[in-house]
């Protein structure tokens, strides 16, 4: 087996595509599609997304000191795109993609309806790291669509959803379940044995 050397670069893939709306009034509001975005803290729940100065979007956020990050959906992929290529400063990416601003609790920026995780970010820090400024923010809230919440067994089932992710260049549904957190140290139940 050989290895190609490669340039320094953006090679940690998959990421997420996410939707980010920003915006204090509905004639601010806008929505900019990320992938350089990630938790960075549990307690307290922190993340981060990094967004290039040029865009419309930055100095909404900069201004504003908060967003929502918005999961997208297979269903989503075409407004997904759209928001990422469109700029804002042309465009009412709400009513071109026709999703639905919704009033956050936290943050003065709209959630978007038809997502399914909606998760409102307070900006701590800016951080300028030359293409990209991030912007190192806390999780003030989360919302979550009823649909995916399974009341018998208590967990949230995103899968279901059709969540997709971002690997250079090109939008990839998730794959198939091969295992969870910690089944390669998990003790194996021991059949019974019949008498």
């Amino acid at each position: 087996m050989s290895k190609l050397l490669w340039k320094p670069g953006t090679m940690i893939y998959p990421l997420p595509a996410v939707m980010v709306s920003c915006g204090s009034e509905p004639a601010e509001y806008n929505i900019i599609t990320v992938s350089w975005t990630g938790t960075i803290c549990t307690d307290p729940p922190m993340c981060y997304i990094s967004v290039r100065p040029s865009r419309h979007s930055h100095d909404i956020i900069k201004r504003n000191g908060g967003y929502v990050i918005n999961l997208t959906t297979r269903s989503l992929a075409f407004a997904t795109d759209w928001c990422g290529v469109k700029s804002g400063k042309e465009n009412d990416k709400f009513k071109e993609t026709k999703l639905t601003p919704v009033p956050a609790l936290k943050v003065k920026a709209p959630m978007i309806m038809e997502s399914p995780v909606n998760i409102e970010c307070i900006v701590k820090e800016i951080k300028e790291l030359g293409s990209h400024d991030m912007f190192i923010s806390e999780v003030v809230a989360i919302h979550a669509d009823e649909e995916y919440f399974d009341s018998e067994s208590g967990v949230f089932r995103l899968f279901n959803a059709d969540p997709i992710c971002y690997l250079h260049g090109k939008y990839y549904e998730t794959g198939k379940l091969i295992g969870k957190f910690g089944y390669s140290v998990e003790k194996k139940k021991r059949k019974k044995k019949k008498k």
